[in-house]
């Protein structure tokens, strides 16, 4: 196998890159494969300061909306394209980016997910209207967990 130093040289090349998957296979036939979502950061002046509350298993599967039930609901689901800490606004003294009725068009950011201490964008896919948002500020959300409906 590849050893560490290898590795974290093929990890600095491919973060400085503009690649969003790279797959390495060696002639013995080990492989991995390395994929980063792309996403737009945020300036760490905007990062929101609220407590996020400690979820237990059971909390954390009552407040999210199961993909199944956001099929059932009124529009296309926008899901998280990461685990982290959903915010509503730009800053805590700051309007909502969208509230439901809110009409949006394609590439208007809808939300910041914050992971790894860093404010990430997420925008809409196509241009619509906001009928649902399925998780609250401050929440934990998982990766592919529908945050709005868009109709």
């Amino acid at each position: 196998m590849y050893s560490v130093e290898e590795i974290k040289e093929l990890l600095k090349a491919f973060d400085e890159s503009k690649a969003t998957k790279i797959e390495i296979k060696n002639e013995k036939g080990e492989q991995f494969m390395i994929c980063q979502q792309q996403t737009k950061p945020v300036a760490v002046e905007n990062i929101i300061k609220t407590e996020v509350p400690v979820f237990e298993e059971t909390a954390a599967a009552e407040s999210t909306v199961p993909a199944e039930d956001a099929k059932k609901s009124d529009g296309t689901p926008i899901t998280s394209p990461m685990v982290g800490v959903f915010y509503a606004a730009p800053a805590p003294d700051k309007e909502p980016y969208v509230s439901v009725g809110t009409k949006v068009n394609k590439g208007d950011v809808l939300c910041l997910i914050e992971a790894m201490k860093l404010m990430n964008e997420v925008t809409a896919e196509k241009n619509g209207e906001i009928s649902e948002i399925c998780v609250e500020n401050g929440q934990v959300v998982e990766y592919g967990q529908p945050l709005f409906m868009i109709k």
